[in-house]
């Protein structure tokens, strides 16, 4: 069958993720190797770094985090949108106040996403943002003060040690591989037990159980470096 120009296979949507917690930045990336249309190009762990990068790998995306030190996620916002008029930028954070999402859309942020979203809502948003305009998640609009009464009220996750050590390393933006070597044990095994941690802690990748994990106490946000 003869290809037409009309059925040409899209390149994948080329994303720089910008935070400088590497356990996200690194699992979002592994989340985005395994979609066909969507590809990481690099990540960023500051704004300086953001901004040189953007300038030298042209991404059609950027994923950006709010909180970073030195220089926040809207002030490289600002900066990209200056030197990379077409980029689109995603804007993540944990913060739900509409006048977060506010001040993301006068930076010229493209797209608002909660942090401790679902992963496929972040990849939907990921896909749908457009320059010039504000696409909000949908977990935005929920209530701000509806997920720390969750948090408090959520029963506890028993999980057994070789579950946390997992966990640990799921931490440190470790890919299952790496983990099944570190800890001595069978690739296989090792996804029974991610299988098993998202089960419990109610989510569907690894990214979402690390933020859940983190929202829960189970681990230390600063334990991923």
């Amino acid at each position: 069958m003869t290809t037409t120009v009309g059925e040409t296979i899209a390149a994948p949507l080329r994303v720089l993720v910008v935070d400088d917690h590497q356990t996200f930045a690194d699992l979002l990336s592994l989340a985005l190797s395994s979609e066909p249309d969507l590809q990481c190009i690099g990540t960023a762990s500051s704004a300086a770094e953001a901004v040189a990068m953007a300038l030298d790998l042209k991404p059609d995306l950027v994923v950006m985090d709010i909180e970073m030190p030195r220089q926040d996620g809207l002030a490289a916002t600002r900066r990209l949108r200056e030197v990379l008029p077409e980029l689109v930028i995603i804007v993540v954070t944990a913060h739900r106040d509409p006048q977060w999402v506010l001040r993301a859309t006068q930076a010229g942020a493209s797209a608002f996403v909660p942090k401790n979203g679902s992963l496929p809502e972040m990849l939907d948003v990921l896909r749908r943002a457009r320059n010039g305009g504000m696409l909000v998640a949908a977990s935005a609009f929920g209530s701000t003060s509806a997920a720390p009464d969750r948090t408090v009220s959520a029963p506890r996750v028993e999980l057994t040690q070789r579950e946390r050590d997992v966990l640990h390393c799921l931490n440190r933006g470790m890919a299952p591989k790496a983990i099944a070597r570190v800890l001595g044990i069978s690739l296989h095994t090792c996804r029974g037990y991610v299988k098993s941690l998202l089960s419990k802690l109610g989510v569907s990748s690894q990214l979402e159980a690390v933020v859940t994990a983190q929202r829960l106490g189970l681990i230390d946000r600063a334990d991923g470096g």
